[in-house]
């Protein structure tokens, strides 16, 4: 039997709602786990129906540095003013404002990366594949898998989470998403560090 305090627990773990936390830990026979697991896979199917939502409301968030010399400013979008206003999700836009401090992504989505950065990259594995001494169709992979993890190095979405590197940016905001209901998205950035040219 799921008691209240099973539902509250998983609850205050995960921000989900009291009937998906109860649906949760039903289907994983009490669970806690397995039931945030279950959450977050229902998450990105929540995520992937609102996608297409439109975003016009949303929160500017910020970082400053405790040295003073790093600032953050992203904007973090939602569809309407209700969420945007919400601790949850400016909590969110405030985390994600010290991801970008702490991880110094270039841009959002792989999709943003320009084609030659990303065929600069491409060459650059290739060669070293071949130096290795690889045949060119494991070569290819090799690089495949370099780019992949290139990915996880410049783009924010794809990045692991600074307070839990079990999961990506990409989880992160799907988490948000099934919690607050709403198609939520990370508009654009911009990371200023003292002494650093910006680009």
């Amino acid at each position: 039997m799921i008691s209240a305090q099973m539902v509250k627990s998983l609850r205050d773990k995960t921000g989900a709602g009291m009937m998906d936390c109860k649906k949760a830990l039903e289907a994983t026979d009490g669970n806690e786990d397995k039931a945030m697991v279950w959450l977050r896979e229902k998450g990105l199917a929540k995520a992937q129906k609102r996608a297409g939502r439109a975003t016009s409301e949303g929160w500017i968030g910020s970082y400053i540095h405790s040295n003073g010399k790093i600032a953050v400013l992203i904007e973090l979008k939602c569809e309407t003013d209700f969420v945007a206003k919400s601790d949850k999700f400016r909590e969110l836009a405030k985390d994600l404002a010290m991801q970008v401090a702490a991880a110094s992504p270039v841009c959002v989505t792989p999709e943003q990366l320009p084609q030659d950065v990303l065929e600069k990259e491409r060459q650059i594995y290739l060669r070293q594949a071949m130096q290795e001494g690889k045949p060119e169709n494991i070569a290819e992979k090799i690089v495949e898998g370099r780019i992949k993890k290139y990915y996880k190095e410049v783009c924010l979405m794809e990045q692991p989470f600074i307070k839990d590197d079990s999961k990506s940016i990409e989880d992160l905001l799907n988490e948000a998403v099934a919690v607050l209901g709403e198609n939520i998205q990370v508009g654009r950035f911009t990371r200023m560090a003292l002494g650093e040219d910006s680009e």
